[in-house]
Formats: C-alpha cells, sequence, structure tokens
C-alpha cells in the first residue's frame, strides 16, 4: 500500500495545480442541446394519433347521416329470382296405432 500512496499524492496534486488555473471567466455558458429532442417526437406521436382519431371520427358521422331526408341512400337493384317449383310434400307415415274400430273386430 505504500507503493499507492506516492502516486495517489502526486495525482492530487496535479488535479489541484490544473485546478488553480481555471477561473470562472474560463468558463463558458451553458449551450442549449442541438438537433431532435424527445419533446418534439412527443408533439408529432400526439398529433398523429389526435389527426388518425378525427378521422375515423369524420367517417362515423358520414356514414350515420349519409340517410338523411332531403338525400335518402340510393336503393340497390332488386335481383331477379326465377321461381322455384314446389314439389307437393306427401304426409308422413305416423308411428302411432289408429284403434281398430269394433264393428271390424268383433266379426260376423
Amino acid at each position: 500500500m505504500s507503493d499507492q500512496a506516492p502516486i495517489e499524492e502526486r495525482l492530487r496534486a496535479a488535479l489541484e495545480a490544473r485546478g488553480r488555473l481555471i477561473s470562472a471567466h474560463d468558463l463558458s455558458p451553458a449551450r442549449p442541446p442541438a438537433g431532435r429532442s424527445w419533446g418534439t417526437r412527443r408533439i408529432r406521436r400526439v398529433l398523429s394519433v389526435a389527426v388518425a382519431a378525427a378521422a375515423a371520427a369524420a367517417a362515423v358521422v358520414l356514414l350515420l347521416t349519409s340517410n338523411t331526408p332531403d338525400r335518402p341512400r340510393p336503393v340497390p337493384p332488386a335481383r331477379h329470382s326465377s321461381p322455384t317449383p314446389t314439389v307437393p310434400q306427401q304426409p308422413l307415415p305416423s308411428t302411432i296405432p289408429h284403434p281398430v274400430p269394433s264393428a271390424v273386430a268383433s266379426g260376423p
């Protein structure tokens, strides 16, 4: 540890000497940041979302108000359908047994 003590003392002495050479007049005021900043990116993102929302709202309003009495929606053309032949339906056989009349069942 004795080897590091002289090195540390020499470094401290060099830094102190260098610090005495600089005065308050040598320092310049801080410059404002240049280039793109995060603020303009956020503003652009918010504006793009707002424009998209406004466009969607305008589309919904136009769709809902397009059927006004003074300007009704056009009616689609009627489709020509050919008549389909109807097949008479046969009654399905009943699975419930019918009672047999008593005159027929008793016999002669």
